[in-house]
């Protein structure tokens, strides 16, 4: 799987360079922690083409959904309705970029609001509550993080304004911007805590997930590091006493625990910070990615 960002031209461009134009355009909607899952039972099929390809796009999107009819058939699960879309090419990459910037917005949008809550005061998870009960807005994507990461979100949303070079726009910028001073905010908090050592709970994106790649919680500690405090962090799937990202692994959790005087977590595991809640750092309100 290609884990690069495809700008708006660029299978065009691929076309013209090799002088063939058997190519099309598929882009794959697949969220962390989920590909084989969202690969199995996609929520719709894009594929971009020219429009004297049609019968060959037509063939292609039937090839993967003949491949999620067979998993609904594996399951016992009843038919999804999985929606077709042929388009040209430039439109189905701009599609990608499009709606990952979409989903970003929100991030950052229920992230602001975060920020705004924590600075006056407020709760958070009320005035959530209370917007997301507009059937128009609705309840995913809403849950407070240290900010959007990954392999998708960032890139593609720096891939978007990149590609609006030329044209007149101000939100994509806004997004871009709304997740550094994010996660310059959550790094604040937990410094005005006066903490000696920083405790980091799993540095991957999402819960069940070993994806550290681009995760929000390394900004944070790079902004925590820059004030020189040391930080420890807990994370199975590295080797114990080993360094990631010049910070000490501890995966001994009763050490972590005790040589942490504040332990962030982007995502909170009741069963094993419960019983240390009152050192953990973390807007993760609703226990769910």
């Amino acid at each position: 799987m290609i884990k690069s960002t495809i700008p708006v031209g660029y299978t065009k461009s691929v076309r013209e360079k090799y002088g063939v134009k058997n190519i099309l355009f598929s882009p794959e909607f697949l969220r962390e922690s989920k590909p084989l899952y969202d690969n199995l039972h996609p929520s719709r099929i894009v594929v971009g083409c020219d429009d004297d390809q049609k019968e060959e796009a037509e063939m292609f999107a039937n090839l993967l959904l003949e491949g999620a009819r067979a998993e609904e058939e594996r399951a016992g699960a009843a038919p999804q309705d999985i929606k077709i879309l042929l388009v040209h090419l430039t439109e189905a990459e701009a599609i990608k970029l499009f709606a990952n910037t979409y989903l970003a917005v929100r991030v950052s949008y229920f992230n602001e609001l975060d920020t705004y809550a924590q600075m006056m005061g407020l709760d958070t998870q009320m005035i959530i509550d209370g917007v997301c009960m507009d059937p128009r807005i609705g309840g995913h994507y809403n849950n407070p993080s240290f900010g959007y990461g990954g392999y998708c979100l960032a890139k593609d949303t720096k891939q978007l304004q990149a590609n609006y070079k030329g044209v007149p726009q101000a939100m994509i910028k806004a997004v871009v911007d709304s997740n550094v001073i994010r996660k310059e905010f959550v790094a604040d908090q937990i410094i005005a805590k006066n903490p000696k050592t920083v405790g980091v709970y799993r540095p991957t994106m999402k819960s069940n997930s070993d994806n550290f790649r681009a995760s929000a919680i390394q900004d944070v500690m790079k902004h925590i590091k820059a004030k020189g405090i040391p930080i420890n962090i807990y994370e199975p799937t590295l080797e114990d006493g080993s360094e990631f990202f010049e910070s000490k692994v501890v995966n001994d959790l009763d050490k972590f625990k005790s040589e942490s005087d504040v332990i962030i977590a982007n995502r909170f595991d009741v069963d094993v910070l419960g019983d240390v809640k009152d050192k953990v750092y973390t807007r993760d309100l609703f226990w769910r990615d």
